[in-house]
């Protein structure tokens, strides 16, 4: 229960920045509703994709190698760990001062279904700090032994995240609408702050592991 409890919160950092400014243009899209579905099973796709191939990477390599020398092997883990996460740290630190979103984000407005889908699947998937992030999740899993479907909440998190836009939209009709863009303005400006702090709590509880 703590290592779901302890990867948890890094499903803020996969949202914050683009990737939810992406899901708040997207649910003013003629077409919200198909258009953030498709982006939410593209960024599903990708996420799982990732966290299985790092998590069954990092498998193989601790039997092979941690069968001689099991702790050896398991503090190098928590050493890639930590190196990635200190680079999503500065990536995160150095992409702070964004400048008002793209021209190519203004036409997920009228984006079709096809891109909304690629999208997600493109931008969760491989954008910096997002593959850094689903990579250590998977390697902190494999290297603590725990199960592939300790992932599954995680994953579970980032689409409810990402599907926030599109639920506002749903419940609240023209009103949440038109909050939309005053979210979008927040996270545009403040998202990095708590990507920040979710990554330096990761890192402290990395190093205890050392």
């Amino acid at each position: 229960m703590r290592d779901l409890l302890t990867i948890l919160p890094l499903a803020i950092v996969m949202v914050a920045g683009p990737q939810i400014i992406s899901a708040v243009f997207l649910a003013t899209n003629p077409r919200w509703g198909r258009c953030s579905l498709a982006y939410v099973f593209g960024a599903a796709l990708s996420i799982t994709a990732v966290c299985t191939v790092a998590y069954l990477a990092a498998s193989v390599v601790r039997k092979l190698v941690g069968a001689s020398a099991p702790e050896s092997s398991r503090r190098w883990f928590y050493v890639v760990i930590f190196l990635l996460l200190l680079y999503a740290m500065v990536y995160v630190f150095l992409h702070r001062k964004r400048p008002d979103p793209p021209a190519w984000m203004g036409k997920l407005q009228e984006a079709n279904v096809k891109f909304a889908f690629v999208l997600g699947f493109l931008l969760l998937g491989f954008f910096p700090s997002d593959l850094v992030t689903s990579l250590t999740v998977g390697l902190k899993l494999a290297t603590d032994a725990r199960p592939w479907w300790h992932m599954l909440p995680f994953i579970g998190l980032s689409l409810l995240l990402l599907g926030l836009p599109a639920l506002c939209v749903l419940a609240l009709g023209e009103r949440g609408r038109r909050a939309l863009p005053r979210l979008r303005d927040w996270m545009n400006n403040n998202s990095w702050i708590i990507s920040e702090a979710v990554i330096v709590l990761f890192i402290v509880l990395t190093v205890q592991n050392l």
